[in-house]
């Protein structure tokens, strides 16, 4: 089965890009109505982060949330098997650009926005240094063979397997490869902290505060937003104050940062993971 679904994306590189967004619509709203368990999930979150909503207002972002997720889901067709001029088309660069020339040691803040990947593509295309990004073995070998040539396809780009620890990555940057880092999901109690996130203690990784201490980069924020024509993906400038001594502080500074990236594009965010799983000492998971 996984096999018959990967072949059918690939031909989908070859559609005009309204007929794969049709397509992922439909099978968002599919998605919607069959996966009861994870439509509770969004839900949930939707209900702990935006309290100020209303139950329909709820409802209808999580509808566009599963519409988002499934419309990107469908434009890796085109991102690791189109034409690579067709994908460069559909990829706009913008912003602050220009913080990730030379060689300066640089971790880029990538959020988890349904656009994650094309993101990673257009810098890994069009950008002439090397990035690397950290990666999570995926149960299913036939997916998880194609989600890292995927990732592979353009810039010799070099992808960490989180076994392989702090060392080599921290090595990367300071030879000059930006690391692609995406950490603001829960990712278990070990090694991270309880923040808050939309006023909600969340459990969190505090590493972009580290890798960027250990290897003296700067942080530079991107942000990949879905467009009826492709994707936007902005660079902002580098942040100033950031990484300081205190890896707390900064991770809380993160999370609140990236609420105002997420209130700019609500439903084009990850709400699909169990953001709140683990819990303070006391409380009990909501979902």
């Amino acid at each position: 089965m996984t096999r018959l679904v990967l072949t059918l994306l690939r031909w989908s590189a070859v559609l005009p890009l309204s007929w794969v967004r049709a397509a992922g619509c439909v099978l968002g709203w599919v998605l919607y109505a069959l996966v009861g368990s994870r439509r509770r999930v969004v839900l949930i979150n939707l209900r702990l982060c935006f309290p100020h909503w209303s139950e329909a207002e709820v409802r209808r972002a999580a509808l566009h949330t599963f519409d988002s997720f499934a419309k990107a889901w469908m434009d890796r067709g085109w991102l690791w098997h189109g034409d690579a001029a067709l994908v460069q088309s559909r990829l706009r660069l913008t912003g602050a650009v220009q913080e990730l020339d030379g060689h300066a040691p640089t971790v880029i803040f990538a959020p988890h926005f349904v656009g994650l990947d094309a993101g990673w593509t257009a810098l890994t295309q069009q950008l002439p240094r090397r990035f690397t990004t950290i990666y999570t073995n995926q149960a299913n070998e036939v997916a998880d063979a194609w989600i890292l040539q995927g990732r592979k396809r353009f810039g010799g780009a070099r992808l960490f397997g989180r076994i392989e620890g702090v060392k080599p990555i921290v090595a990367a940057l300071k030879a000059g490869e930006p690391l692609y880092l995406l950490p603001d999901m829960n990712f278990g109690p070990e090694e991270s902290v309880f923040v808050p996130f939309y006023g909600v203690a969340a459990c969190t990784v505090p590493s972009l505060s580290r890798f960027a201490r250990l290897s003296r980069a700067k942080v530079v924020p991107l942000l990949s937003r879905m467009t009826r024509d492709g994707y936007d993906i902005e660079v902002l400038p580098a942040w100033t104050d950031f990484p300081t001594a205190d890896a707390e502080a900064d991770t809380a500074r993160m999370n609140l940062r990236l609420q105002s990236y997420i209130d700019s594009m609500p439903t084009q965010y990850y709400w699909v993971h169990k953001r709140f799983k683990d819990r303070p000492a006391g409380e009990t998971p909501p979902y």
